[in-house]
């Protein structure tokens, strides 16, 4: 079964202003589907046509001989995790599960969102900022391009692209401010709390 380009929640001017609908339109529309179609067509005659995503990431992740392949296979994986981490009017308080147990595993809520933002920033050129749990605890992280914590055996629950693509329409050069808005403003706390088990 061919992979296909998942359906919004929301609409596309839902998140405005923070992503605005040319962002989503650009982001969702082209840049999402080009993944899937290049994952489609890479896939359709080997032995991983009918593989797992999860399974396509884990299984060409570190060979260079298939780089297209976990390229693509990453950047949708990520995207569908993506999509589902914004809501409109999102932010705010968190399910009191996910709020403890970030302030168990980083000492508050405050310390959790100024170390992803940092992951964030300090991503060098095109990646992602990720929430992670490693081993039963939660972990903030950073990947480049199309990797993710799968590949480190890890359980990404939360992620920020911080692709130019995802924010330079809407916040030019400013990623800080953009990952800060992310947070306050679209996140998805309830979709994050449903991924802790």
């Amino acid at each position: 079964m061919p992979f296909e380009l998942p359906k919004l929640n929301y609409e596309n001017d839902a998140l405005a202003p923070i992503m605005s609908a040319e962002t989503l339109e650009f982001h969702h529309g082209k840049h999402h589907q080009t993944y899937i179609t290049n994952l489609n067509n890479l896939t359709k005659d080997n032995d991983l046509a009918n593989a797992s995503l999860e399974d396509i990431i884990t299984k060409t992740s570190g060979d260079a001989s298939k780089a297209g392949i976990f390229n693509n296979a990453g950047q949708h994986w990520n995207h569908i995790m993506f999509w589902q981490c914004m809501k409109p009017n999102g932010g705010g308080a968190m399910p009191s599960e996910l709020e403890n147990r970030i302030i168990s595993d980083f000492g508050s809520v405050d310390k959790f969102k100024e170390d992803f933002i940092q992951a964030g920033v300090t991503q060098f050129g095109s990646g992602w900022a990720w929430l992670a749990i490693d081993n039963g605890k939660l972990v903030v992280t950073k990947s480049a391009n199309a990797s993710n914590p799968l590949v480190d055996g890890m359980k990404p629950i939360f992620g920020c692209d911080v692709w130019e693509h995802s924010y330079y329409i809407d916040f030019r050069n400013r990623r800080p401010d953009y990952l800060k808005a992310f947070l306050d403003n679209l996140a998805n706390w309830e979709f994050v709390a449903s991924q802790l088990v």
